[in-house]
């Protein structure tokens, strides 16, 4: 199969041409975890997840390998875990499972690998001291900047002209810049923030710049060059530009990844979410409303690099239109995928098309076509749209299992932990939240409630 992805960097639709078809490597900008993930947050998790599922069937499980990283140092999480009074690493293990628990909900299977940006500090000083060796970095009052002039082709990414990239950086006016534009690798940190050795021979301790840390991420798990880097379209600059530049400079390559893929925006009911506007939505409000098949399916109905307007109606639609899906395949399912859905998912991700095949299918399989009807199982499961069986609390009574079996389970999860059978635990908590499940991990044990 043929696999064509449009390109960010070179703004054309090309073949995918793996570097080793052995060892398919792509790379997506995860959550800065300091609260709960909003819904524009699940359009790149729900579109990396369908490319990561494609990219599975065509090359095979084990030869594909999906790092989404997790930002747990930042200014938003230092003043978050100040204002509610708790330690900076308790906050950020919260939200990391709730983040977890409201991505599995919308079907998306993990990452081989999420690395924390925390545990990667001495790729970030590496990165950096090669940087400043090659003079593409300097030491300036305790601070390390990427000196962009030095970088003869930057901007290749976002193709802004110098002027508004200087005013789309926000930069901060310091006396210390060589440049305008000079972006930070590593600051002083000051008093009850997180602080680590620095590097360039600074004494104080310090903590990374944003941009740096998914270039050392991704050069531990994937090497100097792989395959994809994606994220949304807020991201072509300044952070992705940053990270080609510090990449690109450090290891002396002449890309960083061969592919880059970005979401368009999302929008709520006509207008820009905010919380201002009182229509900021978060994944966890979607769930507590919406089975997460449905805000998932009712995200692929736009293609994924056009704006998407989410709405009530939105959802009315992908839930009448999955209801009577899974009313066609009788609850039937396989492993056959659908030629013409594989097709369309070929064609840079082009789900209306997918989306719309599938239609076709389904009326095939309402004749009776025994075929088609298997395909349609297959396909939805593939396409991660499965109807898993949720729990509601009616009264005083659960609905839909017994709790014994969700004590089994967070039991069996525990008793992973223990193990450090990170996968297995990690299996367990996305099969509950599956369902419904929300876990809460505090020093007293793990506790449970339903997703509301």
């Amino acid at each position: 199969m043929e696999l064509r992805l449009y390109d960010t960097l070179s703004r054309d639709k090309r073949v995918f041409a793996p570097i080793d078809p052995a060892n398919v490597r792509m790379y997506v900008c995860g959550p800065t975890v300091y609260d709960f993930a909003h819904i524009g947050n699940a359009r790149p998790v729900i579109v990396f997840d369908v490319l990561f599922r494609l990219l599975r069937h065509i090359y095979g499980e084990s030869h594909v390998k999906y790092v989404r990283n997790i930002t747990d140092v930042d200014d938003k999480i230092n003043a978050r875990a100040a204002e509610r009074g708790i330690d900076i690493r308790e906050l950020t293990e919260e939200t990391y499972n709730n983040f977890k628990t409201d991505v599995a909900a919308l079907g998306c299977l993990p990452p081989t690998v999420e690395p924390r940006a925390t545990e990667h500090i001495e790729e970030m000083k590496a990165i950096i001291e090669r940087l400043i060796a090659s003079g593409h970095a300097y030491v300036a009052e305790d601070n390390v900047l990427f000196n962009v002039p030095s970088m003869t082709d930057y901007g290749q990414l976002s193709k802004r002209p110098m002027d508004e990239m200087i005013a789309g950086a926000r930069v901060e006016v310091a006396p210390y810049k060589k440049d305008a534009q000079d972006f930070v690798l590593w600051k002083p940190s000051k008093a009850g923030e997180p602080g680590w050795p620095s590097p360039g021979g600074i004494k104080t301790p310090g903590r990374p710049g944003w941009h740096i840390e998914c270039s050392a991420m991704s050069w531990k798990h994937l090497g100097e060059t792989f395959d994809i880097h994606g994220g949304g379209i807020d991201l072509v600059f300044p952070h992705h530009e940053n990270e080609i530049a510090q990449s690109r400079c450090a290891f002396h390559t002449k890309v960083m990844a061969n592919t880059w893929m970005h979401n368009g925006f999302l929008q709520v009911e006509g207008e820009k979410m905010s919380k201002s506007l009182g229509n900021f939505i978060t994944i966890r409000d979607v769930l507590k409303d919406w089975p997460g098949e449905v805000a998932r399916f009712n995200m692929l109905k736009t293609h994924y690099r056009q704006p998407i307007d989410w709405t009530v109606k939105g959802l009315e639609g992908a839930e009448k239109t999955l209801k009577h899906w899974h009313e066609v395949t009788e609850g039937e399912s396989s492993e056959f995928v659908s030629s013409s859905v594989l097709g369309a998912l070929a064609d840079d991700l082009n789900t209306p098309k997918a989306i719309a095949e599938i239609h076709a299918l389904s009326g095939m399989a309402k004749t009776g076509d025994v075929d088609a009807r298997i395909a349609l199982g297959g396909t939805l499961q593939f396409l991660g749209f499965i109807r898993a069986p949720r729990i509601e609390l009616i009264g005083e009574d659960y609905v839909g299992i017994d709790p014994a079996s969700i004590q089994l389970l967070i039991e069996a999860r525990s008793a992973a932990r223990v193990k450090k059978d990170w996968k297995e635990s990690d299996r367990i908590r996305d099969e509950l939240a599956a369902m419904g499940v929300v876990l809460k991990d505090s020093k007293e044990g793990t506790t449970w409630e339903i997703a509301r």
